[in-house]
């Protein structure tokens, strides 16, 4: 037997059995993957080892798109992942050395203080333009080019992420207390930004999916308290979640910490589809399944720390055992707890879609 018997076996890509599963229509006839992103590093990896770009065309202007549908497609996944381009918020990042890193370098913000501190900050503030022309260079392409069997994801939804990126984590909490006013109005602006980014994309027919991806948390709680989340980033979650099933599409959200004290706002009131991010020292997916899983669909889940400090077989045991106790009744897709960071290594992320692929067979 070979090392990966389940990826040499083609699967066709399938997004009508994806959304049905996430919608919970009952167990999927195959095992669907899901990922936040793949770290370059891993992508490059995997297309070098099993030559998924050989039979592309180098200099042709749509290579590193048929190189990422390659990938997808050999991964089994069913869809793509495309945003608007161009609406990268200016922000106070700080770079660390990283030899794991292709540049050499990792970035992260700081969390002391952001490019927002004051009335007159906020003013000069250059905001992305979501209604640029070219914003949708990308979604164009893909919307004509990607295959009938797949459809695309847009991620989007940073409404805790960008005020405390904003201002800083540590200004953000005085700011709670000591200038609300200046908080209410970038919150205001953020959710601004988002409905037009997201009005745009759903443009899109082939946007099956718009994917919230916002940090609202750390391992013991959240980055601030239920009741200013309830202000200030549930609302934003709610609208854009609204604006997706009014389209008829899915509204998914990924979110890193404990969240057990807004929980029930995701679900009931929020009304998301799909929960991502499960961290083992939080909350077990497999456990996430038997309580809020009768409401969403609950999204990955095999640790990364886990992934990590595995051997193959371990990897796999763990695979065989989530797809059991996750899988019946739809509502489940296979992916690591939060996203192919760099640093894990590859055999080990290959061993899980691989067990996923023999688990359908």
């Amino acid at each position: 037997m070979t090392r990966y018997p389940g990826l040499e076996r083609p699967q066709t890509p399938d997004w009508e059995g994806l959304v049905e599963n996430i919608r919970r229509k009952g167990t999927p006839r195959r095992v669907h993957h899901i990922e936040l992103f793949h770290d370059v590093e891993i992508v490059d990896a995997i297309v070098e080892r099993f030559g998924l770009a050989e039979k592309l065309n180098v200099t042709g202007a749509g290579f590193a798109r048929g190189r990422y549908i390659a990938l997808q497609r050999f991964l089994g996944f069913d869809h793509i992942s495309v945003n608007l381009a161009g609406m990268e918020f200016p922000l106070n990042w700080k770079k660390a050395d990283d030899p794991t890193r292709k540049d050499g370098h990792r970035n992260f913000l700081d969390e002391q203080a952001g490019p927002i501190a004051n009335w007159e900050q906020f003013e000069k503030y250059p905001w992305p333009d979501p209604g640029r022309p070219e914003a949708t260079a990308e979604l164009e392409w893909y919307q004509a080019n990607l295959p009938d069997d797949m459809c695309i994801i847009s991620h989007t939804g940073h409404f805790a992420e960008y005020l405390t990126w904003l201002m800083g984590y540590a200004n953000f909490c005085f700011a709670l207390y000591e200038q609300r006013d200046l908080v209410e109005a970038i919150a205001r602006k953020i959710m601004e930004f988002h409905i037009a980014e997201v009005r745009r994309v759903l443009q899109f027919d082939r946007v099956m999916a718009i994917w919230g991806s916002d940090d609202m948390g750390f391992r013991g709680g959240l980055l601030f308290s239920p009741a200013d989340m309830r202000r200030f980033v549930l609302p934003g979650h709610k609208t854009l979640a609204k604006m997706a099933h009014d389209a008829g599409r899915l509204y998914l959200l990924h979110s890193c910490g404990k969240l057990q004290d807004i929980m029930p706002d995701l679900i009931d009131d929020v009304k998301l589809d799909g929960k991502h991010s499960f961290e083992d020292t939080i909350e077990d997916v497999r456990e996430a399944k038997n309580t809020w899983g009768r409401k969403a669909a609950m999204l990955g889940g095999i640790d990364v720390d886990f992934l990590c400090r595995s051997d193959a077989s371990a990897i796999r045991r763990r695979v065989r055992d989530v797809l059991d106790k996750c899988l019946p009744g739809g509502g489940y897709c296979l992916g690591t707890g939060n996203s192919v960071a760099n640093y894990i290594p590859l055999d080990n992320y290959l061993a899980m879609v691989d067990e996923g692929r023999l688990y359908s067979a």
